[in-house]
């Protein structure tokens, strides 16, 4: 009878380790699959922007809806995160994970086949809701996964460097299908690439029960949901009217109290929502705030320098995609080598700042364009001075925002960096829109309406966008020096691979 329980225990302990080694061999399977997840949530912030002006002919809509294409998505996707984040630890990261690629992938595909602005809009709104699930289980199974100081650098490297450059691949990639295919391909690529995604987790992932079964916080759901629904939502009506319309306050003041009374729950709860052990470590507060500053300045960037190639230098669609991949190649470099050699040696306080500072000075040098100015001559330089700065700033701040995370507070954290680069997102958005039209309203007082004028109005407008960018990712950098802490940064013996058992 001894010999039996033995024997048995001994084939568990056999079989256990079996499966152990096994996910532990599949690892960087696993990290490809992640990586192609959240390319499809990086690249449709982006994907869709191209095709807009021809689903817009197609549909027949007007101007003043067209932006909803695009907030809708934002809106539903910015104010779940952390709902979907607490989803995630409870129903398990690959349920989470599987469901957030189906239902986004079937929100693609009723898009697609929209047949009037309403359709479309719907479906980008579902989007955002499954991607608002996706996104915060990609990362923390990445985190939990990835626990080896060595490997979890090379892991975070390849992932900072693809949601780093997604929005740039979404911008080549849309322009591509809306070019030569049609622009329900910008939405139809997303069956395909999570069909992919799905059929590779599904063997890969094993199924986990969820680490975090507490109830779920009602009072502090609503108020972050209906929070950050509402400062989104401000910053995104910011665009069509003015900072002193009144539905535009409403909407800060009733974003204000909610955010208030949320954190002041958090602090009386027995469950919360967020835990704030999570927020109250510097290194992942500074990484936080790196990820809001860098979702701001990276909007001026890629939005206003869009514009300049297509509006001034003429390019096409597909052209202006491809005129972003130096600084793809550029953020790729230094991804790894911040991420793998670097930040295992000096930790982040030397990296983010250094990245942030790199990206003031591209975006300075990118201010001084002109109508006259060439690709070549005026912009390529700058572009890459940006992308090597972009890789010092996302892979190490997604690693360091979800480092020593205990595994039930996974999802929560991971959600946490998603929400701050979506926030930025949405305040560059309305913040440099705004200043960027002042500037060009300004430059045309007491000039005639001559092609050449409005021209060069346009291109003022612009640099008016990398000069205010400039400066946001200058004070990113003093602000990101003085709270993250200097150091290699410390691995917890306690964090386990979830996935992997």
């Amino acid at each position: 009878m001894e010999t039996t329980e033995f024997e048995e225990t001994g084939a568990t302990v056999a079989k256990t380790e079996t499966d152990h080694d096994r996910a532990h061999r599949q690892r960087w399977w696993i990290l490809g699959v992640l990586a192609i997840a959240q390319l499809m949530v990086i690249l449709d912030g982006t994907i869709v922007n191209i095709a807009l002006p021809t689903a817009q002919h197609a549909l027949h809509f007007s101007n003043a809806d067209r932006q909803w294409v695009v907030t809708a998505y934002s809106l539903a996707f910015g104010s779940l995160l952390l709902l979907g984040g607490r989803i995630s630890d409870y129903i398990g990261r690959k349920n989470a994970l599987i469901i957030g690629l189906a239902g986004f992938a079937t929100a693609s595909a009723f898009g697609a086949l929209a047949q009037n602005f309403t359709m479309l809009v719907s479906a980008r709104t579902i989007q955002g809701m499954f991607g608002a699930l996706l996104a915060p289980a990609v990362l923390a199974l990445l985190t939990t996964t990835f626990v080896d100081p060595g490997e979890r650098g090379k892991a975070f490297a390849i992932y900072g460097a693809v949601a780093g450059a997604g929005g740039a691949i979404g911008l080549i990639l849309g322009g591509v299908l809306t070019t030569y295919a049609s622009w329900r391909w910008t939405l139809l690529v997303n069956v395909i690439i999570a069909a992919v995604a799905i059929g590779g987790a599904m063997p890969l992932l094993k199924r986990d029960r969820g680490t975090d079964h507490d109830p779920l916080d009602i009072q502090g759901v609503l108020s972050v949901t209906l929070g950050l629904f509402a400062l989104v939502y401000g910053f995104s009506h910011v665009e069509t009217t003015s900072w002193h319309d009144r539905y535009t306050i409403g909407s800060f003041v009733v974003a204000a109290v909610l955010l208030a009374y949320f954190f002041f729950v958090q602090t009386r709860t027995k469950f919360p929502l967020l835990p704030l052990r999570v927020i109250a470590d510097r290194n992942r507060g500074g990484s936080l705030l790196a990820m809001l500053v860098a979702g701001v300045g990276m909007f001026g960037m890629f939005l206003f320098l869009t514009y300049f190639m297509q509006l001034t230098l003429g390019f096409s669609a597909v052209k202006t995609g491809l005129a972003f991949l130096p600084m793809i190649g550029g953020l790729i470099f230094t991804a790894q080598v911040s991420n793998i050699m670097l930040l295992p040696k000096v930790g982040p306080r030397p990296l983010i700042p250094l990245g942030m500072a790199m990206a003031a000075a591209g975006l300075f040098w990118l201010s001084k364009v002109t109508i006259h100015s060439s690709y070549t001559g005026g912009v390529l330089l700058p572009l890459i001075v940006i992308g090597l700065a972009m890789g010092f700033i996302f892979a190490p701040s997604f690693n360091t925002a979800t480092l020593g995370v205990a595994p039930h507070d996974a999802g929560v954290a991971s959600a946490l960096v998603n929400t701050s680069q979506q926030i930025g997102g949405s305040i560059g958005t309305a913040l440099l829109n705004t200043l960027a039209a002042s500037a060009a309203t300004s430059f045309m007082v007491g000039k005639s309406n001559t092609p050449l004028n409005e021209g060069m109005a346009a291109v003022h407008s612009y640099t008016t966008a990398f000069m205010i960018s400039a400066w946001i990712f200058l004070g990113g950098a003093i602000a990101a020096a003085v709270v993250l802490k200097s150091g290699a940064p410390v691995h917890e013996a306690g964090d386990v691979p979830v996935v992997a058992h």
